[in-house]
């Protein structure tokens, strides 16, 4: 092969490895403020738990349900709180939610169905783990020019979870 000939048959590869470092550069810092895709804030946690249990992350009123998200046994057990307490009222409140966040993966927010319907919990709400990058991330940013016949728009990219 000529040297032109190898010099030309480089460029895709070089401009897949610029582009792939561009991406890389990009998504980097964005993996450290944006948190798994159902992963809700510690606002949205907090005020759960005051609708489940008066904010009480210890609570066992002998109604079948337990701590501040008011986890029944079996699905308490069944998420892996059982590596931390044999109840979720054993547990810490970082542990009850590490295991809420499993409960929301998997049940989405019916899993506290009154609760989460009379607080409006929804699917954004399980999307960045900052609400103020939620409200700023999400919406669609407008740029205006000093012309304002000659504003763009550009909508960001949705939140996204990288695998660790």
């Amino acid at each position: 092969m000529s040297p032109r000939h190898r010099a030309i048959s480089r460029r895709p590869v070089r401009n897949v490895v610029v582009a792939a470092a561009t991406v890389l550069a990009v998504a980097a810092p964005l993996s450290s403020t944006i948190g798994p895709a159902n992963a809700a804030t510690d606002r949205t946690w907090n005020r759960l738990a005051n609708c489940e249990s008066g904010g009480n992350w210890h609570i066992n009123t002998g109604n079948g349900y337990y701590g501040g998200l008011q986890f029944s046994s079996g699905t308490w057990l069944g998420y892996g709180g059982g590596k931390y307490a044999s109840r979720a009222d054993l547990a810490s409140r970082e542990q009850q939610i590490v295991i809420a966040e499993k409960t929301l993966r998997g049940q989405g927010w019916g899993a506290w169905p009154a609760c989460s319907a009379a607080l409006g919990l929804d699917h954004d709400d399980a999307i960045a783990t900052d609400d103020k990058l939620h409200a700023e991330f999400l919406r669609p940013w407008r740029y205006h020019s000093a012309d304002a016949d000659r504003r763009s728009h550009v909508t960001p990219l949705r939140a996204i979870s990288i695998p660790k």
